[in-house]
């Protein structure tokens, strides 16, 4: 492993959505704001504020389950994997910010 791999730096979203897409369970999770999850979205994302980010354990039982998490940035989206880690997620990874996302964006809620 690389040290930009390590740090989460090499991989970009829209490689990473493509691994979520093809891994059995996977759950993609935007935390950004209600409102900017309305603007657009990655297709099938939960919208799951990063001040909200505990209650993924309420949706989520399994601590395997593969968590592909992104928000503006990478910023939020990243505090989040660490948080999500803390409570005993194996298998959480940040995925950067939606601005470098290619394909196809959902406006409004689903």
């Amino acid at each position: 492993m690389g040290l930009f791999n390590m740090f989460g730096f090499g991989s970009n979203i829209n490689d990473l959505v493509e691994k979520a897409r093809s891994t059995q369970d996977a759950v993609i999770i935007d935390v950004r704001t209600p409102a900017e999850y309305k603007q657009g979205h990655i297709k099938g994302a939960l919208n799951i504020p990063v001040d909200q980010v505990q209650k993924v354990e309420q949706k989520i039982k399994n601590p395997e389950t593969p968590l592909y998490l992104y928000c503006a940035s990478g910023a939020r989206s990243g505090s989040a994997t660490r948080f999500l880690q803390s409570q005993g997620f194996t298998n959480v990874t940040n995925m950067g910010g939606i601005g470098s996302w290619r394909g196809e964006v959902i406006k409004g809620t689903k």
